[in-house]
């Protein structure tokens, strides 16, 4: 049988007039039959540092009082080897030229959205998409960007890509990692630094990473794969 893998996907500053200067698109995946244990680890982190299992962690919530919960989460992402994290940055939406290629900024997104996904994807495998539920990711948009992916993978029985769907972070754990991670990266590429919680967040990803957060990996860093997207790449 072909193996399963779950996909958590989570975006950051990603509207086209939203004074925000980079985007950030991430993905975490995980071996489908293995979700259910680290969720209820993940849980059992949050209980270990006397928070309820149904907390929600986000970036914008990092605070003094709860960095050693996400320093735990930092390190319990980087120590289970069935977790994996893609990130996807636009360090600069001001460059952006639609007109020039003719496209629309909902094109774009898919693009992008199809520049973070599809080198996770083989036909090899069967993959079960999960996305932030958010204003601006209804129902219309999930079933567009299912067709886009499936068209590139020429998976037109939806075989190879089962299902695109939204879901609510707070229920979903590894989303939440997503979201930390996500944050992370956006709060470097905006230049941002005034949290001295989420800076040691960020010092821990470099350290645990070896990455600086600033430019792209190897395509097939597995662990920790990062993208820096430029215009005309």
């Amino acid at each position: 049988m072909k193996p399963i893998y779950n996909l958590y996907c989570d975006e950051s500053c990603h509207l086209e007039h939203d004074h925000q200067k980079a985007m950030v698109l991430g993905v975490v995946w995980c071996p489908e039959d293995k979700a259910r244990a680290i969720a209820e680890r993940l849980r059992e982190i949050k209980r270990d540092h006397k928070m309820p299992s149904t907390f929600e962690a986000k970036w914008t919530k990092v605070s003094p009082a709860k960095v050693d919960y996400y320093l735990a989460v930092i390190d319990y992402f980087f120590d289970a080897d069935d977790l994996h994290y893609r990130g996807l940055v636009v360090p600069d939406k001001s460059k952006l030229a639609h007109e020039k290629f003719g496209q629309d900024h909902d094109t774009w997104y898919y693009k992008m959205y199809f520049q973070l996904l599809s080198v996770l994807l083989s036909p090899e495998a069967h993959y079960r998409i999960y996305l932030d539920i958010k204003d601006t990711v209804g129902g219309a948009k999930v079933e567009k960007l299912h067709d886009v992916l499936c068209n590139s993978c020429y998976d037109f029985d939806r075989q190879i890509i089962e299902r695109v769907q939204t879901v609510r972070s707070h229920e979903i754990e590894q989303l939440q990692v997503c979201d930390l991670l996500s944050g992370a990266l956006s709060y470097v590429h905006r230049g941002l630094a005034g949290s001295v919680a989420k800076q040691q967040l960020i010092e821990r990803i470099k350290h645990r990473s070896g990455l600086q957060l600033t430019r792209s990996t190897l395509l097939r860093a597995r662990k920790f794969n990062l993208f820096c997207w430029e215009p005309g790449t």
